[in-house]
């Protein structure tokens, strides 16, 4: 996670803003339901009573409209609602394997010294 908050911290804002946008549509075809607010919540290091966090509570996506403040909290939070997803997807759906290229991603190559 932390990796990746830095890697969108990087981006011009309106970059984080696309970002947000494409995470949202990731989210809805992993298969996001209701029960995975709670997890994705804890997952994150938000706190539920941070915007975003409500904002699911409630059902609302559209995150990429909050204040430029509100953005890596959103961020942290969706990546986290994916991961809960994708996961039960994984495990319901493709536990013997399947065809999805972002399940089949080749290993990053090593950089240690």
């Amino acid at each position: 996670m932390e990796q990746g908050v830095e890697w969108f911290e990087e981006l011009s804002e309106g970059d984080r803003r696309e970002v947000l946008r494409a995470l949202v549509l990731f989210c809805g075809q992993a298969g996001t339901c209701e029960e995975d607010v709670p997890e994705s919540i804890a997952r994150s290091g938000i706190r539920p009573t941070h915007t975003p966090a409500v904002m699911l509570t409630k059902g609302r996506f559209g995150m990429e409209a909050l204040p430029a403040n509100e953005l890596t909290k959103s961020f942290r939070l969706l990546v986290a609602l994916f991961t809960v997803a994708d996961t039960r997807r994984r495990t319901l759906h493709c536990a013997g394997g399947c065809d999805h290229s972002w399940h089949n991603l080749p290993d990053p190559p090593d950089t240690a010294p």
